[in-house]
């Protein structure tokens, strides 16, 4: 599903056009980037990014935290995809929820295209009962997207003997698309399951290079759920086995996410399946002040092993709470 549609941006077309290399790519970029849609980069450790899985995730640690977050996706193809992203959160009492601030960087065609965007966030927490918490979260985000023009080449500047000796008829009206954007989620969670719904793109801002042309971002929904069950009942802390659920759907894609998490000690293992697309591992570090994360996707599609794969590093911090921290029900949700 990932190798489907996630990270196919504005000009860079659909996965037969990702296995071209070289100059059949810039030629088709350049043809199609005027009608095509933008999709949003993807991360598969889902939850060692979880405000920007869902905004109603912000605070849900309560004590501050930070997370720097690395993917690198088919490093086989010449035209790879390179993700980063840094984020803080914590809960504030005096609002009565949460905050977050995220800001990432993604490269794709090797440069051609790149986005930049900051994005800060609010999720206010209530109580429904002694055993229920709710979540609701607001993200508002203001992006850059470019594009490398001088690196491209089109079909008009071909002579059939001599090759690209012409200039291109084909120009944007700028190089740079700068958009504020909108997005929304809610969360309920106990001690011991968890379900939560987020939309992103409210508005689908236009990101058109062109002048009366429109390529608007389509909305991205992701629903996930998970359960929280214990190794041992009477020793809850001694470990864990987590079955979670991802489903995101953004323009006509679709992407669905089945995963298991065991937790023992200092040390989380993960399997999760991309279905029809890939097999994803993952090995993570735990201790209560910091966190590492390191996962593979093993890619299933017709794409084949020609991809190489995908590869995502995440890095938490977690900071002490506040002395007057506030008696506030913890998401008990994975770390990676």
């Amino acid at each position: 599903m990932q190798d489907k549609y996630i990270r196919i941006i504005a000009g860079l077309g659909t996965n037969h056009i990702m296995r071209r290399l070289g100059l059949l790519i810039t030629i088709l970029i350049g043809t199609i980037c005027q009608t095509a849609q933008a999709q949003d980069p993807a991360f598969s450790q889902f939850y060692a990014n979880p405000i920007y899985l869902n905004p109603a995730l912000a605070g849900s640690a309560v004590c501050p935290r930070a997370i720097l977050n690395y993917r690198n996706q088919w490093p086989g193809i010449a035209s790879t995809y390179v993700t980063y992203a840094a984020s803080y959160d914590q809960y504030v009492p005096g609002i009565k929820g949460g905050i977050g601030l995220q800001a990432y960087h993604d490269r794709a065609g090797n440069g051609i295209i790149n986005t930049n965007s900051v994005s800060g966030m609010y999720a206010y927490q209530t109580a429904l009962d002694k055993n229920v918490s709710i979540k609701a979260g607001f993200q508002a985000t203001y992006y850059q997207r470019s594009i490398a023009w001088d690196q491209l080449t089109f079909g008009d500047q071909i002579d059939p003997r001599y090759g690209f000796i012409f200039s291109t008829a084909e120009t944007p009206i700028n190089n740079n698309v700068n958009k504020l954007d909108f997005s929304a989620g809610a969360l309920i969670f106990t001690d011991k399951v968890y379900a939560g719904f987020s939309a992103h793109h409210l508005t689908q801002p236009d990101e058109s290079f062109f002048k009366n042309t429109e390529s608007r971002l389509p909305r991205r929904y992701t629903a996930h759920a998970g359960a929280l069950i214990p190794l041992d009942k009477r020793n809850p802390e001694d470990g864990s086995i987590s079955p979670n659920i991802v489903l995101k759907s953004q323009g006509q894609f679709t992407e669905l996410n089945l995963g298991m998490y065991v937790n023992k000690g200092p040390i989380t293992g993960g399997i999760w399946y991309r279905w029809d697309d890939a097999l994803i591992f993952l090995v993570g570090l735990y201790t209560d002040e910091f966190r590492f994360g390191y996962s593979y996707d093993i890619t299933t599609s017709s794409l084949g092993t020609q991809t190489l794969g995908s590869h995502e590093i995440s890095i938490t911090f977690n900071f002490p709470c506040p002395k007057k921290s506030p008696r506030l029900r913890q998401m008990k949700c994975p770390q990676f």
